[in-house]
């Protein structure tokens, strides 16, 4: 079963902060749970909302291998928000069962007693 996770950022996080946030949504992606990722404009700050974008997009590319973009980050109202998804991992290719045996060949009794 799939869940979504949400990891809130402000405008103004701080680099500690946004580490951790990021920490956590790798390891909901690894865990295979898909992440939405959002940010809240408070006041003055839908002024810049150019701020917002560049923490959004951060995350994306700092995310890296670990997910991919299912929904790139779009704003509704003073929220500005994408969805990411844990990728598609390869699984190994499944070991292909032992061969039977070579069919022998029905073996006759060397000396039969008649």
């Amino acid at each position: 079963m799939i869940t979504v996770k949400e990891v809130k950022f402000s405008v103004t996080v701080d680099e500690h902060d946004y580490q951790t946030k990021k920490n956590q949504a790798v390891r909901f992606l690894n865990e295979g749970d898909k992440v939405k990722a959002s940010l809240r404009f408070r006041g003055r700050q839908m002024a810049h909302r150019e701020l917002g974008y560049k923490i959004i997009n951060r995350l994306i590319q700092d995310i890296g291998d670990a997910g991919v973009v299912e929904f790139m980050p779009r704003m509704e109202g003073t929220i500005l928000h994408a969805i990411l998804a844990p990728t598609k991992k390869q699984e190994a290719p499944k070991p292909k069962p032992p061969a039977p045996p070579p069919a022998a060949a029905p073996q006759t009794p060397a000396a039969q007693v008649q």
